[in-house]
């Protein structure tokens, strides 16, 4: 199967996959607390890449590590515990809507940092999108007012550090294969995962009950699905596509989590929805002008 069928079916199948991720989190959130589940996350992921990518590692060179790094810090380490806290105070749907202006960020900072084109209908839509996060956000508060909307700044940050490590991954790790380049990540991250994990206190008060032990299955099907084998698809298709459409599964990601969080009971108004709308239009529209 040629690049081009390929990159699609990968899009598909990870806008599921991720789509879904934002529930899974919700659901691990009731046993455990935010950091725990950030931190669960990466080591269970870097158990199973280990176990299927360990002899990858010898194919990352010295001038690559670096940049491993890097992306395993900013597309991996802070996001994890970001979302984490976000979805403690917000719904899941409105998190995965706010995640789709990853896009947005990495044509903004590939374009300022990295030295890609600017065209100025890309600027039009930046500015529809912001427009439609606006929307989303204020609503959302005036609709729940139990839940802390300030939050959602937690996923503006994310979709930066996603931003950069897509932009890295393409500009810098292109002669890398995907496998090796995200156990590399996640080899790296056990140790910080790990201190992160002591000082929580999980290991000192974690009690088995049935909402932890729930909590902790959630916590593996997310790590071993939804990071481990995702993460691989997602830095193939980094490599057989651009980094504006890898960046795009953030298209069909809020479809999957909106129908999830409906059927979990969260609220959505026709105004937030269309606030969605209006992300997703301002998201193809950079893409369109490219």
């Amino acid at each position: 199967m040629n690049n081009q069928k390929l990159k699609w079916i990968y899009l598909i199948i990870l806008s599921l996959v991720w789509g879904s991720s934002f529930i899974l989190m919700k659901k691990a959130l009731v046993g455990l607390t935010p950091i725990q589940v950030g931190a669960l996350r990466m080591l269970i992921t870097a158990v199973f890449l280990l176990l299927i990518g360990f002899n990858s590692l010898k194919r990352i060179q010295k001038k690559h590590w670096k940049y491993v790094a890097y992306t395993a810090a900013l597309g991996t380490f802070f996001p994890s515990f970001l979302f984490a806290f976000a979805i403690s105070n917000i719904d899941s749907s409105i998190s995965a809507i706010l995640n789709s202006l990853t896009p947005f960020n990495t044509f903004i900072f590939g374009a300022l940092v990295f030295g890609f084109a600017f065209k100025k209908k890309q600027f039009y839509g930046i500015l529809i999108g912001l427009i439609g996060t606006l929307i989303l956000i204020l609503k959302g508060a005036e609709l729940n007012p139990n839940q802390n909307y300030w939050y959602a700044i937690l996923i503006l940050i994310a979709s930066i550090g996603y931003a950069f490590n897509v932009n890295m991954i393409k500009r810098y790790l292109h002669d890398l294969d995907a496998l090796a380049i995200t156990t590399g990540n996640f080899l790296l991250l056990i140790i910080p995962a790990l201190l992160v994990l002591v000082f929580s206190g999980f290991f000192t008060s974690f009690e088995v009950t049935s909402e932890t032990t729930s909590a902790l299955g959630y916590i593996t099907i997310l790590s071993v699905v939804g990071t481990g084998i995702a993460k691989v698809m997602f830095n193939k298709m980094v490599h057989m596509s651009s980094p504006v459409f890898a960046a795009s599964v953030t298209y069909l990601i809020p479809i999957v989590a909106v129908m999830w969080g409906i059927i979990d009971g969260e609220r959505l108004s026709m105004l937030q929805l269309l606030a969605g709308g209006i992300i997703l239009f301002g998201v193809w529209l950079v893409n369109k002008a490219k």
